[in-house]
């Protein structure tokens, strides 16, 4: 595949060559050539080119008046001093001598006429078809130059089938950077990648996210367009506006006119030109023109330190150039140099006719007038470019200095192809005036930029060095206390299509561009996450927002814990009432066979005791943090408790009633309650009926500790699941019916014996409770939160309470403070006056 590659290409260049040499065969002029051991290369624009019609390819003659391009001069003298010192040097290349020959590339046919002069062997002007490239020896080892990308491309593309190096000192596209493409270019000037990622940095820098976008035809302005339109999208900065200023741009032309009205309709106030010089000035010509101000313009390197745009009329008024450059170098004894060049006699300018050396683009008449007055001013921007050309030329000179094995002292003259010193170059590391020259993997110097800023205080044009960009990565370190805006009060102008969200805020995109949106609130439950500014993110489970929220915080755990002051107060009341029922059953113990006690149901106060007691028991499992056996357990039990003793209260005041009303009018089922132990028998069915109720309420609806999201957005409550389900609901019920069987059957016995009457205290024990349960539910219907559980043990609590005070309390008072009540004569007393009532009745 290379050697068909190979070819071809030769075929090409045969055919070329044909064309290119013989129609310039004439001898160039002495400044252009220098014999020496290994020849250089030099390509240079001393001229600009010109737009003509053309009619068949021929190459652009370069020497013509008023085309002379000073920039182009100082570099073309540049490599000519690094070539005289290197030969002039003891230490670089010792026993050998460099020679060059320089060419001037006003246009691309001239580049291309150049670079097939660059590859024709010495002696005969041609290119030989060989199979085997890489013993291909043509005259010349190495190429400087050219300055723009795309003669720089052509040129690489013409040398890399021979990897022949080309050092480049002025075209930057990344595009040279790929090896696969161009294996033999390297250059002394940044890439522009290196250049767009700094640009997007000094925008995001000032917050400027809604800008213009203005490049030249050629590689350099739209490959440098593409590059950063590509890269600021993906740091959110939209496009306002974009175009290119055509080859054929005049100033005032309807094309050009165009650009100036969606320029100024564009609402962007960043306007970034990535341009070379020559066009960079039709389009600032044209703003002028129309009069654009109060921008801020963002410069590429190619322009933001050229005299050349600087020198148009009126360009002072088009607001602040901000601008990426190279860092300024000197070419030390080049101003010398050029000087001694100028007073040197040089013989008088020959002219220009027919079949003359004017031809052969090797000629500059105007270089050879030049006086010491006469000769171009060295200004900074054309330093810095002269000074990456002769950096270029010492590198080479490095290369070869590495390859004749020139370490020793004396260098081996032999045969040296192309390709092995395109090796040496890609390793050379050397300081030059300080500075460390050497090239990465893609042929890239290891260099940095300034970041600077136009000054038009004082009389004359100058500029401020803000910081500078290093890499890699591209980082920006600027002094920005040094930048004077043109807006009021010395603000930085803002560039935006809408403004920042306050916090908590998701941009919804209202318009094509995504810079271009509405600020709507981030709904409870979720926030803004800084990584996604137009999607509100949920937050987790644990977690809260408010509505519009950037961050979201950890829910808080409640539940009944014991700390609290309200905790305190019924726990200890709870105790109190388990103390109470104790005390009162050693207290009923003591007094066993007293009447007081054996009219309250002897032996089965016990049993009502110790129910409440088991009730008060649970209570104490909805205090704390919800555990499985304290869910299992407090509902349950405080169920269970409570039915027992509901069980014993009913069938006592039934029994009673039954001794006094119906033993005589009953006698058989009167008997029959008796012998058969009625009162143990319903208390024993009564409670197992709950007790099954409540193993079934376990087992199918089992109460568990969870987690409840969904009440409270900032609180994650800690409870039991046993509220909402049937058994719960089933046991209550059950305890309801026996309440109310219990108030009715107190309610019967209510003109019984005084000593025997309980209805009035059992009445308002069983109202109490009632009214408790009732209070309860009304609250959990519209009350959800942290403190229910304390309201349920306060029902429950209030219901034991009454049931004791109600029942037990009025016997305890009779026993300790009362004892002549607590006799069987009057208890006697008390049953003869009823009976004498009855029978009076």
């Amino acid at each position: 595949m290379l050697l068909c590659t190979a070819c071809l290409v030769g075929l090409q260049l045969l055919i070329s060559c044909c064309w290119a040499f013989a129609c310039h065969s004439t001898e160039p002029s002495p400044d252009f050539i220098l014999p020496g051991d290994y020849l250089l290369a030099g390509l240079f624009p001393l001229h600009s080119g010109c737009l003509q019609v053309r009619h068949r390819p021929e190459v652009t003659l370069c020497d013509r008046p008023a085309s002379f391009n000073e920039h182009g001069y100082h570099l073309f003298q540049a490599m000519r001093l690094g070539v005289e010192e290197i030969n002039n040097s003891t230490a670089l290349l010792p026993n050998v001598t460099l020679g060059y020959q320089l060419y001037d590339v006003c246009s691309d046919s001239a580049s291309v006429y150049a670079t097939l002069s660059v590859l024709s062997l010495p002696g005969p002007r041609h290119i030989e078809l060989q199979g085997d490239l890489l013993h291909y020896s043509p005259k010349v080892l190495a190429v400087i130059g050219p300055d723009t990308t795309n003669r720089a491309a052509t040129t690489a593309a013409l040398l890399s089938p021979f990897l022949m190096p080309l050092i480049s000192y002025g075209a930057s596209s990344e595009t040279l950077s790929v090896k696969r493409q161009y294996p033999s270019f390297l250059r002394t000037i940044p890439n522009d990648k290196y250049q767009v990622e700094t640009m997007v940095l000094l925008l995001q820098r000032f917050g400027w996210t809604w800008i213009s976008l203005v490049g030249s035809s050629g590689d350099y302005g739209q490959l440098g367009v593409q590059a950063l339109e590509k890269q600021a999208t993906d740091q959110g900065i939209c496009i306002a506006f974009k175009d290119i200023v055509p080859f054929s741009a005049q100033v005032g032309d309807e094309r050009m006119q165009r650009l100036m009205h969606h320029l100024a309709q564009a609402t962007a106030t960043v306007v970034v030109v990535f341009s070379n010089r020559p066009l960079a000035r039709v389009f600032f010509e044209s703003v002028v023109l129309a009069n654009l101000t109060g921008k801020v313009w963002v410069a590429s390197e190619a322009w933001v330190l050229s005299r050349h745009i600087t020198g148009v009329p009126g360009i002072q008024r088009i607001g602040m150039v901000l601008g990426v450059a190279i860092q300024k170098r000197t070419v030390p004894g080049l101003k010398a140099f050029e000087e001694a060049y100028a007073r040197a006699d040089k013989g008088a300018p020959r002219p220009c006719h027919k079949s003359s050396c004017c031809s052969s683009n090797q000629v500059c008449r105007e270089c050879e007038a030049f006086t010491a007055h006469t000769m171009p001013k060295l200004k900074g921007f054309s330093m810095s470019s002269a000074y990456n050309a002769y950096q270029a030329v010492y590198a080479v000179a490095h290369g070869l200095h590495q390859l004749l094995g020139c370490a020793s002292g004396v260098c081996s003259r032999g045969r040296v192809y192309p390709w092995q010193l395109l090796e040496q170059i890609h390793k050379v590391n050397f300081l030059l005036h300080e500075d460390t020259v050497m090239f990465n993997d893609n042929g890239d110097p290891v260099s940095s930029y300034n970041i600077i800023a136009w000054d038009w205080s004082g009389p004359k044009w100058t500029f401020t060095v803000l910081g500078s960009s290093t890499w890699s990565p591209v980082q920006l370190d600027i002094n920005e206390t040094k930048i004077q805006w043109h807006g009021k009060d010395n603000q930085v102008p803002k560039s935006v299509c809408s403004s920042d969200c306050l916090e908590g805020h998701q941009r919804v995109v209202t318009d094509f561009h995504r810079c271009c949106f509405e600020c709507v609130p981030c709904g409870a439950g979720t926030f803004l996450n800084k990584s996604d500014l137009y999607r509100c993110q949920p937050c987790g489970k644990e977690e809260w927002a408010p509505e519009g929220s950037q961050t979201c915080f950890p829910r808080t755990v409640v539940f009944l814990a014991c700390q609290e002051h309200t905790s305190w107060v019924l726990l200890a009341a709870n105790t109190l009432l388990l103390l109470l029922l104790l005390g009162t059953a050693g207290l009923f113990a003591w007094h066993l066979d007293t009447p007081v006690v054996r009219s309250a149901g002897g032996r089965l106060c016990f049993l009502m005791l110790g129910s409440l007691a088991a009730g008060s028991s649970s209570l104490y499992g909805f205090f704390g943090e919800p555990t499985r056996p304290a869910c299992l357990l407090r509902q349950a039990l405080f169920a269970l408790g409570f039915t027992i003793f509901l069980s014993c209260l009913t069938v006592r005041s039934f029994q009673l009633i039954i001794i006094f009303k119906f033993s005589t009018k009953a006698p058989t089922f009167y008997h029959a309650w008796v012998q058969n132990h009625g009162a143990g028998l319903f208390v024993m069915i009564s409670s197992a009926a709950q007790l099954l109720i409540c193993l079934t309420w376990l087992v199918v609806w089992t109460p568990l500790p969870t987690r409840e999201y969904q009440r409270f957005p900032h609180l994650v409550m800690l409870e039991c699941t046993e509220a909402n389900s049937l058994g719960f609901i089933l046991a209550f019920l059950y305890n309801g019916l026996l309440s109310i069987s219990a108030f009715a059957c107190s309610y019967l016995g209510k003109d019984l014996p005084e000593n025997y009457n309980e209805a009035k205290c059992v009445t308002f024990s069983l109202l109490f409770n009632f009214m408790s349960w009732i209070a309860f539910f009304t609250t959990a219907s519209i009350y959800d939160g942290k403190y229910l559980p304390a309201f349920n043990m306060l029902a429950g609590l209030s219901s034991l309470s009454s049931g004791f005070g109600g029942y037990f309390l009025p016997k305890c008072y009779v026993i300790l403070c009362r004892p002549d009540l607590n006799s069987t004569e009057h208890f006697q007393a008390s049953i003869q006056d009823y009976t004498r009532h009855r029978g009076s009745t």
